[in-house]
């Protein structure tokens, strides 16, 4: 196994602008390896330290029109903190976002261009993965999908339910991959997924075939010729892997 998961890709109508909103959010730096790409990274790494998680924002022209089933948890420290994070995200442009949660204790926003995500009420499983505490997947069958990634990844599996599955890089670092139930189906194509790295990054080809061989098919979002392969997980959710630009 020689993959890792080293960031999550958004996809958007402006690239520059929502990528300086997660930046403040995040307090991460910016740069940018093209036209069309804006590149997230906390503060002290260099791509791709393997302690690192960093987020790609990919300009499309199309709207969002469809749920997310991918969406990213913020970890807080303290419900002042989590009080003042809301407050500041609400400032930076994030507005409220009403998804059938009920009277829950974490607080649900939707960024300028309208992903949803989560500022988590203080839990102590967050209290060392930095401002992202998770990477979250809605799907039918949390145990597959654990069985899925963790034979795909090198991150250990910390917990599974019928309802729930959770993992972390095997170092012990950075946000979770979790796994929700849903009874929701998937319409479309994410415009949220998550990024493989082979390493060394010239194994992309049988890490790809090994992929394939544990449930992964290819993906064709309109991507073209491209030097990352998309594939999708059993449960038809995208992802890639990246190779040499």
């Amino acid at each position: 196994m020689a993959l890792r998961l080293v960031q999550v890709n958004f996809k958007a109508r402006d690239d520059s602008a929502l990528g300086r909103f997660w930046a403040e959010a995040l307090g991460w730096g910016v740069s940018s390896e093209g036209p069309g790409v804006t590149n997230l990274e906390p503060e002290g790494f260099v791509w791709p330290d393997p302690a690192g998680f960093y987020i790609d924002v990919v300009t499309v022209p199309d709207p969002e029109t469809v749920k997310y089933r991918v969406h990213i948890d913020l970890a807080t420290t303290s419900a002042a903190h989590q009080t003042e994070l809301v407050a500041r995200l609400k400032e930076l442009g994030a507005t409220p976002a009403d998804v059938g949660q009920g009277d829950v204790p974490w607080t649900v926003l939707a960024d300028p261009e309208g992903n949803v995500f989560r500022v988590l009420e203080p839990r102590e499983v967050y209290r060392d993965t930095g401002p992202i505490a998770a990477v979250v997947v809605d799907c039918a069958d949390p145990r597959a999908m654990a069985r899925f990634w963790g034979e795909a990844v090198d991150w250990t599996l910390h917990e599974v339910t019928d309802d729930h599955a959770r993992l972390r890089s095997a170092q012990g670092v950075g946000p979770y991959l979790e796994f929700l139930r849903t009874p929701d189906v998937k319409p479309v194509w994410n415009r949220v997924h998550i990024d493989l790295l082979p390493y060394p990054v010239d194994d992309q080809a049988a890490e790809v075939a090994r992929l394939q061989s544990l449930g992964a098919t290819l993906a064709d979002v309109g991507q073209g010729d491209v030097p990352w392969v998309v594939l999708a997980d059993p449960e038809g959710n995208e992802f890639c892997v990246l190779g040499r630009a």
